[in-house]
């Protein structure tokens, strides 16, 4: 699945190719933590955050090898549900960043299970490092951009996210290892990647389904909100 230098990268493609107010951001920094918020506890992207969460939890999915995370089921739980004052409170930056982080996760997931299928690829630990390798080389081609900063909105907003608290101390470290992930994508860009597994034309056609996505949810959205 996409590593959060791709997350980021979709993030400020967004910002770039609609800017924040199109896309109803007030606050880019959480948006942009937000594109990354699922895997905070996860437990595998950020070194012994202060509590453990399920995958399916945090990314609306069910168990398999290649989970398909359910972005339309976010929305509505998490996004519809507050602009149509079906619950107290309305949607924040952080939120959607989430459902962006979720529609990423679901785009390139289903690629993936698409793509080997098609080629009678076996299903393994073997297949799971080559996938893991490709998207790996795949996120250090790509220039991430702004990067979050902590702000008092920021800790605010995580403070009040509906699905869990997200800590100050967990904002904190995570926002250590995007730093990480932003420099090791500087020494070790990868200008012209050779996939072990996948192939340019996955990803350009995952990434391209991905931001389109995104781009009309976010802006539809905005205009109901706003009329």
């Amino acid at each position: 699945m996409p590593s959060w230098n791709v997350h980021i990268a979709h993030a400020n493609r967004l910002l770039a190719d609609a800017g924040a107010r199109s896309l109803g951001v007030s606050d880019v920094d959480a948006f942009l933590f937000g594109n990354v918020l699922p895997d905070v506890y996860v437990g595998y992207m950020v070194p012994h955050p202060t509590k453990i969460l399920g995958y399916c939890r945090t990314h609306q999915s069910y168990p398999g090898g290649i989970p398909l995370p359910n972005y339309k089921r976010y929305w509505r739980n998490f996004i519809a549900s507050y602009d149509f004052e079906r619950r107290m409170g309305e949607v924040t930056d952080l939120m959607l960043g989430v459902w962006c982080h979720i529609v990423c996760d679901h785009t390139y997931n289903k690629y993936t299970r698409r793509y080997i299928h098609a080629h009678d690829i076996p299903v393994g630990e073997k297949t799971r490092i080559r996938k893991q390798t490709d998207f790996d080389l795949y996120g250090r081609s790509l220039t991430m951009g702004r990067l979050p900063r902590l702000t008092s909105e920021l800790v605010q907003q995580g403070a009040a996210y509906p699905q869990y608290c997200v800590r100050e101390v967990d904002i904190c470290a995570a926002l250590e290892v995007i730093d990480e992930i932003a420099q090791t994508n500087l020494v070790a860009h990868e200008e012209s990647p050779h996939y072990s597994m996948l192939n340019k034309k996955f990803f350009s056609t995952a990434a391209a389904e991905a931001h389109w996505v995104m781009l009309r949810g976010l802006t539809g959205r905005h205009e109901i909100v706003t009329t």
